[in-house]
């Protein structure tokens, strides 16, 4: 049976993993091949442990646990109210436990006394657009253009939003 629960540093590596081979396989000819090639665990696992070591972050990072594996996670910022990740490990999408995640980290969003929440997501991922959808999240008509963090990856994002008080 899955469960989920706060993350801690430990959590670091599998995170990455999880974290790596989502990238690879959700954003497979929606970002550049080589970019997604050489994707590294060890480089995440290393800013995973930052984030989780800090103190600021403490119950923002949930993770999926099932079998004493780590299947997936999510991150919110409780106080924007929004998701800012969601990973699964590939081989479990559609099992439902990616919605045991979101409906987890909406739950989060509400208890924090958030109102509504936002979350960004690529244009071209019609996967997650869809996911995200079926969920009752819908598109705000807001944009964004950016570049990953140190790389020279255009991304090119929608808006998402749910009502966190009806829905």
């Amino acid at each position: 049976m899955a469960t989920i629960r706060a993350a801690t540093v430990d959590d670091a590596w599998p995170i990455a993993e999880v974290n790596v081979r989502s990238w690879q396989s959700a954003y497979q000819g929606l970002l550049p091949e080589i970019y997604l090639r050489d994707l590294s665990v060890e480089g995440r696992a290393a800013r995973w442990q930052r984030v989780l070591a800090d103190p600021a972050n403490q119950g923002d990072i949930l993770v999926l646990v099932e079998d004493g594996s780590l299947l997936g996670f999510t991150a919110v910022d409780r106080i924007r109210g929004e998701l800012r990740a969601i990973y699964l490990a590939p081989e479990r999408w559609g099992s439902g436990l990616g919605r045991l995640l979101l409906d987890t980290a909406v739950a989060a969003l509400r208890d924090a006394g958030h109102r509504e929440a936002t979350l960004w997501v690529l244009d071209s991922n019609v996967r997650a657009q869809r996911f995200y959808s079926a969920a009752g999240w819908v598109p705000d008509g807001a944009t964004k253009s950016d570049t990953m963090p140190g790389e020279d990856v255009p991304l090119s994002e929608v808006r998402y939003r749910i009502d966190l008080v009806s829905g």
